[in-house]
């Protein structure tokens, strides 16, 4: 049962970005328990609503503060530090409402709801496009959820995998083909609770076990006709990115709150640096050069991978050329930073990190969960390789030209 929640009637609470040190705190006392569980983190969120943080991104003109990447990254990357399951769902939400802001596509009815429900408590939203047979979108391929029409309503049929915070969430943005002839797809807008609407709690993951990204299965569930967020043609690759920047914000923002995980690990491998004092050295293991090095070596990855994601979240507010195409490329990097940092604490403390008391091992685990988000490395990787070799190739050989020669008349 999901509990009430409570807010300030009328509109979202004001964003505080000076509460981020505090929220972190509050989330990280109740994420251990939550991922034992694999529980949902309800009460997290609601702190998170209270600092304004899960409407940073509504546009000014819905009355929201207008937050840009630069300060979605801030504040994702507190966040994770906390409770990396509240930082993911609060990223879906923020992702939402950004694109509102750029380029408006929810009917106006079934966006002023979800701003009406935002100011009332926490109103989670969340684009559901994963199934079992199609796998990720972007890669390709038709959904196998159906929208046939019905009067006045589309009636929507279908399941959905890896549903992140599928139990808490507001609405859903269900990704699915009409039935028509030619095929359109599109997001439909559907409410939690609706008749036919199902949850099923088959999430059970090495990683971020309390965002319960569960399957959604859908039967007949009944969506109003205009309710739909960019319903057009399939088109070749029917589940791409609208534009490079919602792509970059995907390519940024995640990868934020994967390097606050990997703080918040460096921050328990200070700590247990200090304590741990091996009776043959009598002293702590942090006034060892062997371990002040590998630390050192922590900090100026962590350091790279911050300033890069902050830098290219800067020029994407910006409107920089090139700024947004280039961001899937930092998220190679900064994942790699954020994991290879949190497996260096492993290796440097041994069976102590790995073990279920200690939170190093629940940092591994969900730091791993940074591969799996779009956009993956292969595809990056393959993208910016083959740029770099077209630009390089030296242009094709051109014909030899054929020069005629016109015969002289005689006696000219």
């Amino acid at each position: 049962m999901i509990p009430t929640l409570t807010g300030t009637a009328g509109a979202p609470p004001p964003l505080d970005l000076a509460r981020l040190p505090a929220v972190t705190a509050v989330l990280a006392e109740r994420a251990a328990e939550h991922d034992r569980d694999a529980t949902f983190p309800y009460e997290g969120f609601q702190h998170v609503h209270e600092a304004g943080l899960l409407t940073a991104t509504v546009a000014p003109r819905h009355g929201g503060p207008g937050a840009g990447l630069a300060d979605t990254v801030r504040i994702l990357r507190a966040l994770g530090a906390g409770d990396p399951a509240v930082a993911l769902v609060t990223a879906m939400t923020l992702f939402v409402h950004a694109a509102q802001a750029r380029t408006p596509a929810w009917p106006e009815a079934a966006y002023a709801e979800l701003l009406a429900a935002s100011a009332e408590g926490p109103a989670l939203v969340n684009a559901l496009r994963v199934e079992p047979e199609l796998g990720s979108p972007v890669r390709g391929g038709l959904p196998a959820t159906t929208a046939r029409r019905d009067g006045g309503s589309w009636l929507l049929t279908g399941r959905k995998i890896y549903s992140t915070g599928a139990v808490g969430l507001s609405h859903l943005l269900v990704f699915a083909r009409t039935d028509e002839d030619p095929v359109r797809v599109g997001a439909f807008v559907v409410r939690a609770g609706s008749p036919g609407l199902t949850v099923e709690p088959t999430w059970d993951h090495v990683g971020l076990r309390a965002s319960r990204s569960d399957d959604v299965v859908l039967d007949s569930v009944r969506v109003p006709l205009g309710d739909v967020v960019g319903l057009a043609a399939a088109g070749d690759t029917p589940g791409a990115r609208a534009d490079p920047v919602t792509g970059a914000w995907n390519a940024l923002g995640l990868p934020a709150l994967y390097l606050g995980i990997a703080r918040a690990a460096l921050d328990w491998l200070t700590g247990f640096l200090h304590e741990r004092v091996p009776t043959a050295l009598g002293a702590p293991l942090a006034t060892l050069p062997r371990f002040r090095a590998a630390v050192g070596e922590i900090e100026a990855s962590l350091l790279g991978a911050d300033t890069l994601v902050d830098t290219f979240a800067a020029r994407v507010d910006a409107g920089e050329p090139g700024a947004a195409e280039r961001a899937g490329a930092v998220k190679v990097l900064a994942t790699r930073a954020a994991i290879g940092a949190v497996e260096t604490a492993v290796s440097l403390t041994g069976n102590h990190g790995l073990t279920r008391t200690r939170p190093l091992q629940r940092h591994y685990r969900d730091v791993l969960c940074s591969r799996v988000h779009t956009p993956q490395d292969d595809s990056v990787l393959l993208a910016l390789g083959t740029a770099v070799l077209d630009a390089a190739a030296p242009p094709p050989p051109t014909a030899p030209t054929r020069t005629t020669v016109t015969p002289k008349t005689p006696g000219r």
